[in-house]
């Protein structure tokens, strides 16, 4: 009789312990789960910024003789672009892309200023193209700043933020919206 409880209560034991393996392995795999999420998110934005990024010296060309007194959004835009080419991760392109699209409302605001600038057929055309790339690029951001909402969401949860400090994994920032502040979508 004695055998016979110490077999149950083995077999119980065994159980036990592979269900609780078995919660933290899903656990960690969840976590490694979200974390590669935002990298897929990315690489959705990824190919629009570089197409936009390609067009934009050629709109910076055009506004710089009428952008005399306004040379720093110029050189901001064109420094940025060049680190955003030069960044590997999707963090440091994260905090470059908020940046830049700070200084392309800038950017666009000298059309406002430049009656002349804005008739220019060149420069409507690079908007326009420009201004279709940031709608698409809109789109994919609202995908993105979910992924980094479940991603930080999880990160922080007990007992997930266990395995995220043992894995160093930071919160991410997300990518700013327009108009909204904060950058949450």
């Amino acid at each position: 009789m004695r055998s016979g409880l110490t077999v149950i209560f083995s077999v119980i034991l065994v159980f036990l312990a592979a269900g609780g393996i078995g919660w933290l392995v899903s656990m960690f795999n969840s976590l490694i789960q979200v974390k590669n999420n935002i990298g897929k998110a990315w690489k959705n934005i990824d190919v629009l910024l570089l197409q936009r990024n390609e067009e934009l010296p050629k709109l910076i060309d055009l506004c710089k003789a009428y952008m005399k007194y306004e040379e720093d959004v110029l050189r901001s835009l064109t420094t940025l672009r060049l680190a955003f080419g030069n960044a590997r991760s999707v963090l440091a392109k994260t905090n470059i892309e908020n940046q830049m699209r700070e200084r392309m409302a800038a950017l666009f605001g000298v059309g406002e200023r430049h009656p002349e600038l804005k008739a220019n057929q060149l420069y409507l055309k690079l908007q326009e193209r420009i201004a279709d790339l940031e709608s698409m690029i809109a789109d994919r951001r609202v995908f993105f700043n979910d992924t980094v909402a479940i991603y930080n969401i999880q990160i922080e949860q007990v007992p997930q933020m266990y395995f995220a400090w043992l894995l160093r994994y930071k919160p991410h920032p997300y990518l700013k919206l327009p108009g909204i502040a904060g950058g949450k979508s």
